[in-house]
């Protein structure tokens, strides 16, 4: 299984964007060109914990902010139009524009091609045929035309967000596209079914900091329930920590304060009120608990143990390789969505990220900075991101000039990408002889006037 195509319409930075994917990819761009929008916009389609935040959806979630429009207000409710109307079978399902007196909405379509034969029988009612030379859906009278090597079985889902005056609140979920266009009840792609898709997004800043705990949708979370695993020993822990009192001891204190407390709040409240306060290290529920639990790991030759969360950052990262590669072995049809994976990592470990990531899931989506992730990919599989001013997103392949050869991008690429991130300018030599000269000049006049030639963060090295 592997996502082909996004499509997504007035979602945070992004007005309008289009982006196909091949089988695995990296993302690269500017900061704020979009990257992390359309990881995050997969999210909210496929992520099977990403809805059950209430709300799935806020201000800051559209474009600009803007959730409302000046025909349609809160205190006009008999105006308000359901993002659902109005889509029949000849609609473009997510086109983001507002009718006249339709507040602005949140749209992100998601095609997911190459399905399991599992995938094909749970979602059979709602399995399209995509065209992958064409890059859209193939729906030609003729029934032959699928048999074409370039058309397989796909499956469409969108997601739709919108601000409920009535409610006064935002409301937001995820459908069957075909469900909406072709039917009048549209059906809803439930939890279960993100799960059979796979989808797991890694965030850089977050990831880490979960990932041996229990919180719903960690990684050890995520593990355990592939492994059909449900850990029973809620209630014996409960029990335990039920029975523990924490500062008891009369000798230190607390106790005594706790219970003068008491004894002037029995001055205003019925006697059988605030009896016996005490203190306990849980609030004694599940939810509670998954939060708390923690791993501890050796951080020495000892016996001593800290939090894992308190390890160093790069071995935190190196554990998430670990945890991941588990989950890849477990569940085969998985995709991966993974932000900057070069984060405290050394060169050599972020290869061996992408290397064992794209070997054991089904497809990888990378976004990144580093050379060293970059080289790992072909140009076929390099995607540059570019947001304009208006917030239309766009994607652009590398195409190198005849005078450079695949052969020399490759061996030259990590020197010439570090230049062009860090450097404020370029310049272009024309020849041997230039390019020899500018550096020797550069360096003499910074002998003379340091202050002038040796601006910090200019490189002044030719690309030829």
């Amino acid at each position: 299984m592997q996502i082909t195509a996004l499509k997504v319409q007035n979602f945070r930075g992004v007005k309008k964007a289009e982006v196909f994917f091949p089988k695995h990819c990296v993302l690269i761009g500017d900061n704020n060109s979009g990257k992390t929008t359309v990881f995050e916009a997969v999210d909210l389609v496929l992520g099977p914990h990403r809805l059950s935040r209430q709300p799935p959806i806020d201000e800051h979630d559209f474009f600009q902010g803007k959730y409302t429009n000046s025909i349609t207000t809160p205190q006009e409710p008999e105006d308000h139009h359901d993002p659902l109307d109005n889509m029949g079978a000849d609609s473009e399902v997510s086109t983001g524009e507002n009718m006249l007196g339709e507040a602005p909405r949140i749209c992100i379509d998601v095609i997911i091609t190459d399905l399991s034969d599992e995938q094909k029988a749970h979602f059979n009612d709602y399995i399209e045929f995509w065209d992958n030379e064409s890059k859209n859906f193939y729906d030609e009278p003729n029934p032959a035309g699928v048999d074409s090597a370039s058309i397989s079985e796909a499956l469409r889902v969108s997601f739709i967000g919108f601000y409920d005056p009535e409610e006064d609140d935002f409301e937001g979920n995820t459908y069957f596209t075909r469900s909406i266009t072709e039917r009048d009840n549209p059906q809803k792609f439930s939890r279960k079914d993100k799960r059979i898709c796979g989808f797991l997004y890694l965030r850089s800043l977050r990831t880490g900091s979960r990932a041996l705990s229990l919180e719903r949708g960690s990684l050890l979370d995520i593990i355990l329930r592939l492994k059909e695993l449900r850990p029973q020993m809620w209630e014996t822990t409960l029990d335990k920590l039920a029975s523990h009192l924490v500062a008891s001891d009369p000798a230190l204190g607390i106790s005594g304060v706790l219970e003068s407390i008491n004894t002037a709040l029995k001055k205003y409240v019925p006697k059988e009120w605030g009896v016996e306060p005490h203190l306990k290290v849980s609030n004694l529920t599940r939810e509670h608990l998954r939060k708390v639990i923690t791993a501890f790991i050796a951080t020495g030759d000892g016996d001593h143990a800290a939090p894992f969360y308190r390890q160093g950052t790069g071995t935190i990262n190196m554990l998430v390789l670990a945890m991941l590669s588990q989950i890849a072995e477990d569940k085969r049809n998985v995709i991966f969505a993974m932000e900057e994976p070069e984060t405290a990592i050394p060169p050599y470990a972020q290869k061996r990220i992408v290397h064992e990531i794209r070997k054991l899931s089904s497809q990888t989506l990378f976004s990144s900075h580093s050379p060293y992730v970059l080289e790992e990919f072909s140009l076929e599989e390099t995607i540059v991101l570019s947001r304009s001013k208006c917030g239309d997103l766009a994607q652009s392949p590398i195409n190198l000039p005849d005078s450079v050869k695949p052969k020399r991008y490759r061996q030259e690429f990590r020197t010439r990408f570090c230049e062009g991130l860090l450097a404020r300018r370029i310049m272009i030599a024309e020849g041997a002889t230039e390019a020899a000269a500018l550096p020797a000049v550069c360096r003499r006049l910074a002998e003379l006037n340091p202050l002038c030639a040796n601006v910090p963060g200019t490189i002044y090295y030719p690309i030829v």
